[in-house]
């Protein structure tokens, strides 16, 4: 992706080096080794619910912030904020084409342990939107994952991880996310896990239309990447989660969607660009 010698957002809040300040947050202990598994490898969950769970328990240790490469993580926070900038940039002109006013979000960068909005979090939950502060919340350690524990390497598949997260961001701007957080509740785990799905699966439609207009506009892409988001996307499926996890796949416990879905639709939102394709609420093509 080119990225280099573009505009940062300004829209950035660079919390890693505030220090390891105790916060409530996620209870590794007693969660159980294949939910925690899951919880760590899935990227965009959305935080609600186990954010108001594990808050009850105890809080985490003091930790102190330790980069190996400091030079590494500054090249990749200077990345982000190129991202977001061309989601911003995006995202007003689509806004505006349907006469609507884009509010940007912010994105904090954070290491090891946050307190958002939603409640407290660490990296362990990768990266995060949250719609009660309108921010993206991204440790950048996640950069490394996508690389090691994923074996999705590359600029642009970090690229898809932000604009996914950015994707939930227009969904609330929309009014989508809270139409869904009505129905919790109301519907059974299973049904609801149905509309998390759904929910996943249009942020990274969103995604993809982030990446054509942004090719459109500025010439971003280059050879291989729109591969490196598809091989991200696939990566994260949860059938591909749960069956490295635990040797098996449950679909009913499904909340983001499986591979071939993922790569679908943000592929739909690459090749189309068009905002209002991306009903995967009344879509057959889950």
């Amino acid at each position: 992706m080119q990225w280099r010698g573009r505009r940062e957002s300004d829209n950035v809040e660079d919390m890693r080096d505030s220090g390891g300040i105790p916060r409530r947050g996620l209870a590794i202990g007693g969660l159980g080794t294949v939910v925690v598994v899951v919880i760590a490898l899935l990227m965009g969950k959305n935080p609600m619910d186990l954010m108001q769970a594990v808050n009850q328990g105890a809080p985490m240790q003091q930790q102190t912030a330790q980069v190996a490469n400091p030079a590494e993580d500054d090249d990749a926070a200077h990345f982000v904020k190129v991202v977001l900038a061309d989601n911003e940039d995006v995202w007003h002109k689509l806004f505006e084409a349907q006469g609507m006013s884009y509010q940007e979000p912010k994105l904090v960068l954070f290491r090891q342990s946050i307190a958002s909005g939603c409640g407290g979090a660490s990296s362990a939950m990768g990266p995060f939107y949250c719609p009660a502060d309108r921010k993206i919340y991204i440790d950048l350690s996640f950069y490394d994952e996508l690389k090691s524990r994923f074996n999705a390497p590359g600029d642009f598949a970090m690229a898809y991880v932000v604009a996914h997260e950015n994707g939930h961001h227009v969904q609330n701007l929309l009014g989508i996310s809270e139409k869904v957080d009505q129905m919790r509740g109301r519907l059974s785990e299973k049904e609801f896990n149905k509309l998390s799905v759904k929910l996943e699966l249009q942020a990274d439609f969103f995604a993809g239309v982030w990446a054509h207009h942004a090719q459109q506009m500025k010439h971003i892409l280059e050879s291989g990447d729109l591969e490196e988001a598809l091989n991200a996307a696939n990566a994260i499926g949860d059938d591909k989660l749960q069956q490295e996890a635990q040797g098996y796949v449950v679909p009913d416990a499904f909340t983001h969607g499986t591979s071939a879905q993922r790569m679908y639709w943000f592929k739909k939102g690459f090749e189309t660009g068009d905002m209002s394709q991306g009903d995967t609420f009344g879509s057959d093509a889950l």
